[in-house]
């Protein structure tokens, strides 16, 4: 009869995320982790089996994590052009400073890489694009492929807000993806 967990799975794939984060997958080891986790390595290779599958595993779990949160942001804004950019800007409040969006293009350098990984990517961009296009369903003159749109223009606002973090994320998106939606003179 195998023993309780001690640990859920979660809290163990959360603290490898963290590790991956501050120092690269490439250096998340089943000791490394056994370190912060408390677990021995035999029992981290017991429930993963290898140090790829582990940060897979991990990395999984990050991405269950984000569709969970934008389904459920997608939920939760108006279906008007301004909710489209409320959903956006409230996805960008988890990057919170610098620090913490640089560490996180480390994970996903690491889903790039996976084939099945980026597969995750896509239908998560899908849906996020499925969600901004409802936002927009009852707006005259919006073109079909503004889902796309703003999701590519947000990511593009994310990148450029990294190389001058002057003010929170969440406002610098707003700024610029109001701005986006009002050159495309479509009411905000």
């Amino acid at each position: 009869m195998p023993r309780p967990k001690t640990r859920p799975d979660s809290e163990i794939l959360e603290a490898a995320l963290l590790h991956m984060q501050r120092v690269g997958a490439e250096r998340l080891t089943f000791s490394a982790l056994a370190v912060t986790t408390g677990l021995s390595p035999s029992t981290l290779v017991q429930r993963f089996g290898s140090k790829d599958a582990m940060a897979r595993a991990a990395l999984s779990h990050a991405w269950d994590r984000l569709d969970d949160d934008t389904a459920r942001l997608a939920a939760s804004v108006e279906r008007t052009p301004s909710g489209s950019v409320d959903l956006l800007v409230r996805l960008s409040g988890s990057y919170g400073d610098i620090t913490i969006y640089a560490d996180g293009l480390m994970l996903l350098r690491e889903d790039i890489r996976d084939p099945v990984l980026r597969q995750r990517g896509v239908r998560w961009g899908q849906a996020l694009v499925d969600a901004v296009s409802t936002c927009f369903a009852q707006t005259p003159g919006a073109p079909a492929s503004i889902g796309r749109m703003m999701i590519t223009q947000w990511q593009g606002a994310l990148l450029w807000w990294s190389f001058q973090p002057d003010e929170p994320v969440p406002v610098y998106v707003e700024k610029e993806l109001s701005s986006f939606v009002e050159a495309l003179a479509l009411p905000v």
